[in-house]
């Protein structure tokens, strides 16, 4: 098996953490004897720099022809004051629209190894497994009309009855995998936009009678995901609210830098680590390669339908956490040994080796 992945570092860390990445994947095709074919490419203030464009025509012709995309992250404080369209976030959000990636999938995992570095209390936080569901090409993102007229500043939120059923018949199918339950998140109390959201998402819900629906308004649910995340199984939400509750969910897990995320349903899936480009730390060997590597599994899962190298991945890192090693930004409170991005990447890749083995010497016996 071969198959092309596209890769987009990025600015900031992006470079650090997807390094790290790609150094798992080498590890798993090579364990498991098939290979992938990398391509580099610029995106977001790097690819501004470069190129005077935050999304090059090479750099989306390289996404398009290729089998999956892995990205580390976009944004630069240097282009704060430019016009939306021209800053690095403005490539992300046009690499997104292109690939046709409506479903963003956002797992937030507390481990109970590090669960003493969240604020939130550990007997509250560990143990809470859920899986965010984002629509990801609607709403104020990407409605029109838009933009800054004289004194006045204009985002429109916009929904389609498609576009609200597809995405949320990709949470009740996750959730049929998983403990069959999906809250649904809007302002159905306010919005007319969620309105629709809601009247759909229960007709699509006549379709799994085995899993169980319920509503909150965001802002209760905002509240329950830090008083009571273990409730939770599949959030499903619009753009906004899930870009802002999945940051929120960074609280429980101890670190935005442990979160993952793909974005799929398109032609081509987009794998990126939630977390941004956190300038205040390039170069200091700190970051936090967990949720580019995590997103590297979800790549093996939802582009390459390989199950079991994706668990083994995600199995490692728990394994890897579990023995004591930590980045800087999970490190208080919880012991251990402090590393370095690259050396975490390093153990994530013999603990990936290690899981292989013992289940070779397992089928052996």
């Amino acid at each position: 098996m071969k198959t092309r992945i596209t890769i987009l570092p990025g600015d900031g860390i992006g470079p650090e953490v997807t390094v790290e990445a790609v150094r798992v994947l080498q590890t798993v095709a090579a364990i498991h004897g098939y290979r992938f074919e990398f391509e580099e490419h610029a995106i977001g203030g790097d690819a501004i720099k470069r190129f005077g464009s935050p999304l090059p025509r090479a750099t989306l012709d390289a996404a398009l022809a290729s089998d999956a995309v892995l990205l580390g992250a976009v944004g630069s404080p240097e282009f704060d004051r430019v016009p939306p369209n021209q800053r690095p976030e403005a490539g992300l959000l046009l690499l997104r629209s292109a690939l046709g990636g409506y479903a963003n999938l956002r797992p937030a995992i507390a481990y109970s190894s590090i669960a003493a570095c969240s604020p939130v209390r550990t007997e509250v936080a560990s143990g809470a497994d859920i899986l965010i569901v984002r629509e990801l090409l609607g709403g104020l993102y990407f409605g029109e009309p838009r933009g800054i007229a004289s004194d006045v500043a204009t985002n429109t939120m916009r929904y389609s009855v498609e576009e609200i059923e597809r995405v949320a018949r990709v949470a009740f199918e996750a959730a049929r995998k998983r403990r069959g339950k999906v809250t649904s998140v809007d302002k159905a109390n306010v919005l007319e936009t969620s309105q629709l959201w809601r009247q759909t998402v229960i007709r699509v819900s006549q379709d799994y009678p085995d899993v169980t629906l319920e509503h909150l308004y965001v802002d209760a649910c905002a509240m329950h995901l830090i008083t009571n995340p273990r409730r939770f199984d599949v959030l499903l939400t619009e753009n906004l609210f899930g870009d802002i509750l999945s940051d929120e969910a960074a609280v429980i897990t101890g670190s935005l830098g442990m979160l993952a995320s793909a974005s799929i349903g398109g032609e081509v899936g987009l794998y990126e680590p939630v977390h941004g480009s956190a300038p205040d730390i390039v170069g200091q060997h700190a970051a936090n390669p967990c949720g580019a590597i995590a997103s590297a599994a979800m790549m093996l899962r939802y582009s390459f339908g390989l199950e079991q190298d994706a668990s083994d991945i995600e199995t490692a890192i728990q394994d890897v956490l579990e023995a004591g090693y930590r980045t800087p930004d999970i490190a208080e409170g919880t012991g251990g040994y402090v590393v370095t991005t690259s050396e975490f990447g390093e153990l994530i890749c013999q603990a990936v080796a290690e899981i292989a083995d013992m289940r070779h010497a397992y089928h052996a016996v």
